[in-house]
Order: C-alpha cells, then sequence, then structure tokens
C-alpha cells in the first residue's frame, strides 16, 4: 500500500491568482508532482470540486492530498512543508526563526496585497495616494528585514519569499498597467529590488507567473468593469 505521501496530489487553483501561483511553486520547488484544476470563473461559475472541497469560503487555492482537501494558501505552503520533507525547506527548523517566517507571511498577505489591490477601486486622486502611502510602508518593513540577506529565508529560497512572488511581479504589472508613480522604486527599495531580481531569476518562479500580457487584459477588464459600475452608481 502506498504511503499518503505517495497518494494522488491534486491543487484547484486559478491562473491569475497569485495565491494558486504561490501554490504550485512549492510544489514545484519540492519536486512534488500534482494535477492542476483550474477553476476559470470564480465570480459566476464556481466548480462543483471547488464547492465540494472548499464549502466554507468556496476559494481558491484549494490542495488535495490523497482525497483530503486543505485550503488557504498559508496553511497549504506549511502542509506542504511539513508533509514533504526534502530541500528546499520552506520553513526553518530553528522555533523563533519559524515564527518569524510565518508572521511576515502573514503580514505580506494582510498588509502589502490588500494595499496594492486598492490600486484598482478606481478612486479620487486622495484616495490612490493613501493607498500607494500604505503600500511603501509596508515595503519599507521587507526592506528591513532583507537587510544581510540574499533572501528572506536567508541564502535559500524559503516560505516567505514564495509568498512575496506578487511583490516582484504583481505590484510592479499593476503599476505598468495603470500608469502610476512607482511605490517601490529602486531608489526607495534597493534590497527589495534586489532581491526581486533574484528571485525571478529561479526558473521554477519565473515558469510560475502569469505572462504580463494575460495579466495585462485581465487587469484592463476589470478596470473597465469598475469604471462603468461606479458611472452607473453616480
Amino acid at each position: 500500500m502506498a504511503s499518503i505521501k505517495e497518494e494522488e496530489v491534486k491543487l484547484i487553483g486559478n491562473l491569475p491568482s497569485m495565491a494558486s501561483r504561490k501554490v504550485e511553486i512549492a510544489l514545484q520547488l519540492k519536486g512534488i508532482k500534482y494535477e492542476f484544476l483550474e477553476e476559470h470563473d470564480l465570480k459566476h461559475n464556481k466548480s462543483p470540486e471547488l464547492l465540494k472541497y472548499n464549502p466554507v469560503h468556496k476559494k481558491v487555492p484549494v490542495l488535495i492530498h490523497s482525497g483530503r482537501p486543505i485550503a488557504e494558501s498559508l496553511v497549504i505552503l506549511e502542509y506542504i512543508d511539513e508533509t514533504w520533507t526534502q530541500e528546499p525547506a520552506l520553513l526553518p527548523s530553528d522555533p523563533y526563526e519559524r515564527a518569524s517566517a510565518r508572521f511576515w507571511s502573514k503580514f505580506i498577505d494582510d498588509k502589502c496585497y490588500p494595499a496594492v489591490r486598492k490600486y484598482l477601486t478606481l478612486g479620487s486622486e486622495t484616495e490612490v495616494e493613501s493607498a500607494r502611502a500604505e503600500a511603501q510602508e509596508g515595503l519599507q518593513f521587507l526592506e528591513n528585514e532583507l537587510k544581510g540577506k540574499k533572501y528572506f529565508g536567508g541564502e535559500t529560497i524559503g516560505m516567505v519569499d514564495v509568498v512575496a512572488v506578487g511583490v516582484a511581479f504583481w505590484q510592479q504589472t499593476l503599476e505598468e498597467i495603470m500608469q502610476m508613480e512607482p511605490a517601490n522604486s529602486c531608489q526607495d527599495f534597493p534590497l527589495l529590488c534586489a532581491w526581486a531580481d533574484e528571485l525571478l531569476g529561479c526558473s521554477v518562479i519565473s515558469d510560475n507567473l502569469p505572462s504580463k500580457d494575460k495579466f495585462s487584459s485581465l487587469i484592463q477588464s476589470r478596470l473597465q468593469f469598475a469604471a462603468a459600475a461606479s458611472a452607473a452608481s453616480k
């Protein structure tokens, strides 16, 4: 009988979703074979599989291991690291460093990404500037955390680096699309820029990021929808 580690692994995800991308990156860094089940329309037509395996939040990603579902990207990343213990380790063995990695992972998900998403609200100039200031505050904390390090995990890619992959890609892409003044310029955040270049130089990372053309099309369609909704409400 096969051990649970050798049994079937599936991932319910969505290609533009950075949360899904993070889990795919972790699986591939660990060399874990899996089947990707794509959700094409999360807003209007969620699949029966997603509703079955994540009935609480009905969101991606969901990892299915031996028929057992694990939801929420940070929880999934820890599960992957604890279940498949081969290198690279996503979390350090030292309890303090492990707790610190969990803290910064949650900080990025709770603080940094929401600030970037505010760029998509099409609010007033004041609201946009407020969102940019909030993003810069979060980035400054990350800049400070990188002092003396190649990656957040030290000399090798770890969980915080995987969680923060969108900082290296997503925000820059959104700013290019929306032609905003950069919130993460290399002049202001040289360590973050050096880290991003190093991270995106890893083929497992770069190969699992959405193409900028496809991502641009997706964001432009969302911007148009938001603009139409805003105009209709006036």
